[in-house]
């Protein structure tokens, strides 16, 4: 079998990088090379020709999917244009049914938290997820509230609401966390 060019190497690695970050943040990053490489339409072998070890990938689609999750949300701002719009609108669609049912396009903060507790502090994916953490925080912060706690908010509701999702009791979750969130002090 003949070689792949350098640009469908490329697409390749892509391709790996964007399907490891989709199943991590669903299933977390116990996900075999062997399944996500079938997942990605690859061979089990040409994973080691894109990354030295699962490791590795793992650092790359943590970064990918905080890096997703910035354009999200500058998008967000762009559209609304005012600071205070484009906050209740992260919050509506952070707090949404279709955030809790769908955490493979979801928010790497909530999806990889369980798996970045047990990652050692010195690995690459622990610091970018500490890094996103933090930014996220950062643009939750409004001049009344503070970031973090927005943000262990928005975080437990939404992880609750997934935990409770066949009940009444998820939506439930949902709508309290944004009413907290959102009314006026």
């Amino acid at each position: 079998m003949g070689r792949v060019s350098q640009a469908q190497a490329q697409e390749n690695r892509r391709r790996i990088v964007e399907t490891a970050s989709r199943l991590f943040r669903e299933q977390g990053t116990h996900v075999s090379v062997a399944d996500l490489m079938q997942a990605a339409g690859l061979t089990h072998g040409g994973f080691y020709k894109q990354f030295a070890s699962k490791e590795a990938l793992i650092d790359e689609a943590t970064s990918h999917a905080f890096a997703e999750l910035t354009q999200r949300y500058t998008a967000l701002d762009q559209r609304t244009g005012q600071p205070d719009a484009a906050q209740q609108a992260l919050i509506d669609a952070y707090l949404s049914v279709e955030h809790r049912d769908n955490p493979s396009d979801g928010c790497p903060v909530a999806a990889l938290a369980g798996d970045m507790a047990r990652e050692p502090g010195n690995h690459e994916a622990h610091r970018v997820y500490t890094q996103g953490v933090s930014d996220f925080a950062d643009r939750l912060a409004t001049h009344d509230q503070d970031g973090i706690t927005r943000l262990c908010t928005m975080l437990g509701a939404l992880v609750l609401a997934r935990a409770t999702k066949d009940s009444p009791l998820s939506e439930e979750i949902l709508t309290a966390a944004r009413t907290a969130l959102t009314a006026t002090p």
